[in-house]
């Protein structure tokens, strides 16, 4: 891993992606999702604070969970302007997404144990289908993967 000398308090995107091991593309991808954020030279050249290792070190971690982009930017939000994640602000974001993160691995369960049980119908029209349909409300009333909307047909003898 390139070091980087300590004078240097602003570092390149080629720079910042060689340090952290993140793609120059997944960095500006970051920085258009707001999660880093950087400064522009007079030559229009990317420049990011040191801050910007600890935050992309955080948001990678985060994503390898499963936490959704949008959860991270809001988690970064609520810290003081520029400040890094601390082992204390990791230990209080996961925490709080335990549960998410419990509920998420119950569903891929069900999912897997579920999964062979759609390999031979092609079109996912089981009578019960966790895929095309988890938690079914229909399934009491109808079958197939897609709910038809019933047309309301007047009574004989009578105009709608």
């Amino acid at each position: 891993m390139p070091q980087i000398p300590e004078q240097i308090h602003e570092l390149t995107v080629g720079q910042l992606s060689a340090r952290s091991g993140a793609a120059v593309s997944a960095l500006r991808f970051y920085e258009s999702k707001g999660l880093i954020s950087s400064r522009r030279t007079s030559g229009n050249q990317r420049r990011y604070g040191r801050d910007a290792l600890r935050r992309v070190a955080f948001v990678r971690a985060a994503q390898r969970v499963g936490i959704p982009l949008a959860t991270i930017r809001d988690a970064l939000a609520r810290l003081p302007e520029e400040r890094t994640p601390t082992r204390e602000d990791w230990a209080r974001l996961s925490e709080a997404w335990r549960s998410e993160l419990d509920e998420r691995i119950k569903q891929l369960g069900r999912l897997r144990d579920h999964l062979t049980d759609c390999i031979g119908c092609g079109c996912l029209s089981l009578e019960t289908c966790v895929l095309s349909n988890p938690d079914d409300v229909f399934g009491e009333r109808i079958t197939g993967s897609r709910l038809m909307v019933e047309e309301r047909r007047p009574a004989p003898g009578r105009e709608g």
